[in-house]
């Protein structure tokens, strides 16, 4: 079905995965005082742009995809969809999305929408990605987007809360996508990709992944320090960030399997973000005043 093709070439599930964490960081950001309209605007901007994103990354990445064999199923690969086609649907997605963020958002949320998208489509799908091993730290910035961008639509301003965001889901990606090029490693060293594992061996992109899961364990709890989230939040953050970390160490076991290991690891990133973005959207720390005219 032509549907199907449509959708296939935004990938969905980077999508929904974005959608989560917007709305993590949006309702964070509300307090409990939501805005149902700007919700929905922020949610279907921020999914129409990042749809845009993939779409288009799809058409710079087709020669790679063909290469990998998780990939070389693409539409845009198989010749089910043509590059013309993916061009001017990836494009009419970024210019309905940008309108909408524009237009029933603010320019905060805009900005922070475009500065992803160019990071993304721009220097690292074009660029980075090919040529350079901080590929994945460049990649990162625009991963990391979304519950910024949902958090600045509320606020309308880049506070200490949303740099926490920022430096929290930037932190995530790093351990999260070398998890992936270590289970995924003959594809990568096949596309020629230079990832870290692939470049500088598994044992550093090993090293790379206690270190990232640490620092990203700091600054979830800096959203507790800085009185932006509760202590719901603290004990769901601070479970899952231990238990991930305590998974990595697992990975310096004489009799590890690397790529199971790496699989592991990889699947539960996807646990831990999804389960501080729903921990975000359902305990932030109201403060006093806001509280009690809430319940008056």
């Amino acid at each position: 079905m032509k549907f199907k093709r449509y959708l296939e070439v935004t990938k969905p599930g980077i999508i929904f995965g974005n959608l989560i964490s917007a709305a993590g960081g949006f309702l964070l950001a509300a307090k409990g005082v939501v805005d149902y309209g700007l919700l929905a605007a922020t949610l279907i901007g921020l999914s129409l742009v990042v749809a845009s994103g993939c779409s288009l990354n799809n058409c710079i990445d087709r020669d790679i995809d063909d290469k990998m064999a998780r990939t070389r199923n693409r539409v845009l690969v198989t010749g089910a969809m043509s590059l013309k086609a993916a061009l001017a649907h990836g494009l009419l997605l970024g210019v309905i999305g940008f309108w909408t963020l524009y237009h029933w958002t603010n320019l905060l949320a805009f900005g922070c929408a475009l500065f992803g998208f160019v990071i993304y489509v721009g220097v690292y799908s074009l660029y980075m990605k090919r040529y350079s091993v901080y590929g994945t730290l460049i990649g990162s910035l625009s991963g990391a987007v979304p519950p910024v961008a949902g958090y600045c639509a509320v606020t309308g301003r880049l506070d200490m809360g949303a740099v926490i965001l920022l430096l929290m889901f930037c932190l995530w990606q790093m351990p999260h996508s070398y998890a992936i090029a270590i289970f995924r490693f003959k594809d990568y060293e096949a596309a020629s990709i230079p990832v870290l594992p692939v470049v500088q061996g598994i044992s550093k992109a090993k090293r790379q992944i206690v270190i990232y899961i640490l620092a990203f364990t700091a600054a979830t709890v800096m959203l507790v320090v800085g009185g932006y989230a509760g202590y719901g939040y603290l004990a769901v953050a601070c479970a899952t960030s231990l238990w991930w970390l305590r998974m990595a160490l697992s990975g310096y076991k004489s009799d590890t399997d690397d790529k199971v290991w790496a699989r592991r690891v990889f699947l539960f990133s996807i646990i831990t973000i999804t389960s501080l973005s729903v921990m975000m959207a359902v305990d932030p720390q109201v403060p006093l005043p806001a509280m009690l005219a809430y319940v008056s």
